[in-house]
């Protein structure tokens, strides 16, 4: 008899651990709250919102939220709808008596008033981090004194409520700054009294500052296909918004009075009718008890953010709730790829102690990479290959460079995408291969809609020439100092 997967949450996480679970032979049951699949995106999406990956770096192998709704619709309706359960919230999930012989979960939801208990051999927490808005206003003083009226980002939908407005919006990720973006445009279109007089109408406040990159790079690729290194913004207009004074940036807020803002550099804004705080989102599972998942100074204690590592049976996995600095999707992925070959018995975790040195390792790493603040935050490619390694579908680049070096070479300078974790081993995929050696092709399609002379896609080899120009350039310049100094 199969064994019985409970999935809380049918977002993207949810489908992935669906999906996952019937891979493996498991039979997945899915509580999804709403009346629909696709989570935070089904319901808060607006035009401010935008695709910040490439679909290649992004796809896999199923649908992309709204891009391709018809295909959605088809993959929901044929295979997932009758695995999942609508409406339902789980009110708490608990181990059963027998949880250290059999490592089963008593899983409480409710439906139209009514509760119902099932008995589950494992649990995958799919409802990510992004369900709990924070909104930090402790750390602001003065703002209960502040006349304008405040929220946050997860509220914000449209900006015609703006229009002639002057906002602070706080906050530079990707949402502070799309909103800051968007309110800026319509500001400079409005030609009330406001904007002539202030000509700064929105005030972007950032802490730490944020690396602001355009979606295009060289010869008119994608940013993500070229480098994934930093935790980056993805903002076209944000630098000319800037230029073009409709828009600025400031640091930390100090405190509010009634109509403004002061800033620790001691600059005011004065008049504001409106704060937006793009500030995040804090990660909460009600429904889990505080000892199974401990959480100390923000920092989570779970092996790979995904298998909690004083279980004394590995039956629950926390699937989406690592903050990959890359694409969501794959990483979602292959974690529940992961998680559903553990749950099969097709996959051992590490000894308690070494999951916890790896947690503590780990740790370290973040506090020193991303601060307090961003400890979900994880490399995108070094998470990708560590979990790779742990299912066997890392891509061996040694064997592949003896028997396909054409492959071997798009692996590994090319762009870190999906399809290479379909490459070999579990859950192999026949048209990996070919989906690698065109992704380049399929990314300059849609752009290219009129004949010119051919234009060369990046060579793999070409990034490395750059990286390595700026060391050489540099020894360059102070050798002949090192040479001055020794005569």
């Amino acid at each position: 008899m199969s064994k019985r997967v409970g999935i809380i949450g049918a977002g993207v996480s949810g489908l992935a651990a669906i999906r996952c679970c019937l891979e493996e032979g498991l039979e997945p049951t899915c509580f999804e709250r709403s009346n629909d699949v696709g989570g935070l995106w089904k319901f808060s999406v607006s035009g401010t919102s935008l695709e910040h990956q490439w679909k290649e770096m992004a796809r896999n192998n199923y649908f992309l939220h709204r891009n391709n709704a018809r295909r959605k619709k088809t993959f929901t309706c044929r295979i997932v709808n009758r695995k999942i359960n609508f409406l339902t919230l789980v009110s708490s999930r608990k181990k059963c008596p027998s949880f250290l012989v059999m490592g089963q979960w008593v899983v409480v939801t409710e439906k139209d008033g009514k509760q119902e208990s099932t008995i589950f051999d494992a649990v995958m927490i799919c409802s990510g981090h992004h369900v709990y808005s924070n909104l930090p206003t402790d750390s602001f003083p003065g703002l209960d004194q502040f006349r304008g009226n405040y929220f946050h980002s997860w509220d914000y939908k449209n900006p015609e409520a703006f229009k002639g407005k002057r906002v602070l919006v706080i906050g530079l990720g990707n949402s502070g700054s799309d909103i800051a973006v968007e309110l800026s445009r319509l500001a400079t279109q409005s030609n009330t009294e406001i904007c002539v007089a202030f000509p700064h109408p929105v005030i972007v406040s950032t802490r730490s500052g944020s690396w602001v990159m355009s979606r295009v790079w060289d010869d008119g690729y994608p940013s993500d296909m070229i480098y994934v290194t930093r935790f980056p913004v993805f903002n076209d207009e944000l630098p000319s918004r800037i230029l073009c004074g409709t828009l600025s940036i400031k640091p930390s807020v100090k405190e509010f009075t009634e109509t403004s803002a002061v800033f620790e550099d001691g600059t005011v804004f004065e008049a504001i009718d409106s704060v937006i705080f793009a500030t995040g989102y804090d990660y909460s599972y009600p429904f889990l008890d505080e000892t199974i998942m401990k959480s100390r100074n923000n920092e989570v204690t779970l092996f790979k953010g995904i298998f909690p590592p004083l279980m004394e049976k590995p039956t629950l996995a926390v699937i989406g709730l690592v903050q990959s600095l890359g694409a969501a999707i794959p990483t979602a992925n292959l974690q529940a790829r992961w998680a559903a070959k553990v749950f099969a018995n097709s996959c051992t975790l590490p000894t308690t102690n070494e999951m916890t040195d790896d947690i503590d390792e780990k740790m370290g790493k973040k506090l020193k990479w991303f601060g307090q603040s961003q400890t979900l935050q994880t490399d995108y490619i070094t998470y990708m290959d560590e979990l790779g390694s742990f299912i066997g579908a890392k891509p061996n680049i040694t064997w592949l460079f003896l028997t396909d070096p054409r492959l071997a070479l798009e692996v590994y300078f090319g762009p870190c995408s999906p399809h290479q974790f379909r490459l070999m081993g579990p859950g192999k995929w026949d048209g990996a291969r070919n989906a690698i050696l065109t992704q380049w092709n399929r990314t300059v399609k849609p752009t290219r809609t009129r004949v010119v002379s051919e234009a060369q896609r990046p060579h793999p080899f070409y990034n490395l020439l750059k990286m390595l120009s700026f060391p050489l350039l540099l020894l360059a310049v102070t050798l002949p100092f090192y040479q001055g100094e020794s005569l």
